[in-house]
């Protein structure tokens, strides 16, 4: 699947979620901050990419740092037939796994 993502000026973007497969990510516009389980948060800019492993990993988030300007991505997703493209954690999960987050 192919998707192209836009994040409103300042918006945190979607909440912490996880896909069935690799995820591989190319930044159009702006500048997101780009967290995964276990890892930093790290800023990725217009002109550069990102990846995450899929399955059990969750992606915290790809928040627009920027303020004055939309921030778009393009992602190339690798999804497990009959999966959803994005699986959202409920407030128990997230609370189970707070000690994998950086």
């Amino acid at each position: 699947m192919v998707a192209t993502v836009t994040v409103p000026p300042g918006d945190p973007g979607s909440g912490p979620h996880r896909h069935s497969g690799p995820v591989f990510g190319y930044v159009l516009e702006g500048e997101i901050l780009f967290e995964l389980e276990g890892e930093a948060p790290y800023p990725i800019k217009a002109g550069e990419a990102f990846w995450e492993p899929g399955g059990d990993v969750v992606h915290y988030q790809a928040a627009n740092l920027r303020t004055d300007i939309e921030s778009k991505f393009v992602v190339f997703m690798l999804c497990a037939p009959d999966v959803p493209m994005m699986t959202y954690l409920d407030a128990e999960e997230i609370a189970a796994r707070a000690h994998l987050r950086r």
